[in-house]
């Protein structure tokens, strides 16, 4: 009801981006907590683009899913009542196809070729997608990379994944790449995992440090295998509805604010994983590391499946591979 009482007021009152005293107000929601360092990157886009913009152009950031889940605000932004929101690149793979290549395992050597890659003319493209799906992208936040945390079997070696039930977001390149390493991939609302886990509905799931420690599982996991299997980014973006009714001066002081912001949050995330992982470590879970190629020969198959299905985006991968 609450949920629905937002939504309602914010389709009254100014389908997000309203005008008052020459000012515009673009309404940005999302779905972390205020503490994350994804949440904080965007308060500094907020800070940029008030200064760019000397109050003219200015956001009001709905946190803590106020206005729903990652996928309803994305349709929000598509229909013009809500003009900007971040999600996962693997959410927006349902809206644009090209996000889907972002999700591939050990698709990147390191971080350094994957911001290479995503802040240069490949990243652009793929932002520059989602245009004509009505959803432009700015900018891309660093999202970690995602491993493996377990209740009660350490997973040292691929085949340490067979038979145990692992937890993952309901998107197909996570599902598959599980499947391929040996485990049975399980996907599930993230709100129901902390008690899956505990009454052992699955042996564990898999997620970058922040997100570990944000939800509590480092309480009921023993071990953390840091497999560091995918780096799945996380993406600014506006709706083309509200960014047609920029100016050209407008655009400018977005795009820029968020170029600033995404720079800004890179910090935020390094910072925020040595904090995580000296509490998981204090927690005494035992912190595991694999040899990384042994993970990524076992999910080659994820790679040539995806090449066969999806054929019109191999070239972007064969591209970022020889980058």
């Amino acid at each position: 009801m609450k949920k629905t009482l937002a939504i309602c007021l914010l389709f009254l009152a100014v389908l997000s981006c309203k005008k008052d005293e020459n000012k515009k107000v673009l309404y940005l929601a999302h779905t972390l907590p205020q503490t994350h360092p994804v949440h904080k990157g965007i308060v500094e886009f907020q800070k940029a683009l008030d200064k760019k913009s000397g109050g003219a152009l200015t956001i009001k950031i709905f946190p803590d899913g106020q206005l729903g889940s990652e996928r309803e605000v994305l349709e929000l932004l598509q229909i013009g009542s809500v003009a900007i929101t971040k999600v996962s690149a693997a959410t927006l793979s349902n809206f644009v196809p090209e996000y889907h290549v972002l999700g591939i395992p050990y698709l990147f050597r390191d971080k350094a070729h994957q911001f290479d890659i995503l802040e240069g003319p490949i990243g652009k493209s793929i932002l520059e997608k989602g245009s004509k799906f009505w959803l432009r992208g700015l900018c891309y936040y660093d999202a970690g990379s995602r491993s493996f945390y377990t209740s009660n079997k350490a997973i040292r070696t691929p085949e340490d994944l067979k038979g145990l039930k692992i937890r993952v977001m309901n998107n197909q390149m996570a599902i598959n790449m599980v499947n391929a390493l040996g485990g049975s991939a399980t996907p599930m609302a993230y709100g129901e995992l902390y008690t899956a886990i505990q009454q052992g509905v699955v042996d564990g799931a898999e997620n970058n440090p922040p997100s570990v420690v944000s939800s509590n599982h480092y309480e009921i996991s023993k071990y953390y295998t840091l497999d560091q299997h995918s780096s799945v980014p996380d993406v600014l973006l506006i709706g083309t509805k509200q960014w047609e009714k920029l100016s050209e001066q407008e655009k400018v002081w977005v795009q820029e604010a968020a170029d600033e912001s995404a720079q800004a949050q890179k910090q935020f995330w390094k910072a925020s994983v040595e904090e995580s992982m000296k509490t998981i470590k204090e927690a005494g879970v035992e912190i595991i590391i694999p040899e990384k190629p042994l993970f990524a020969e076992k999910s080659k198959s994820v790679l040539e499946d995806f090449k066969k299905e999806h054929p019109e985006l191999a070239e972007i991968v064969k591209e970022i591979k020889a980058n």
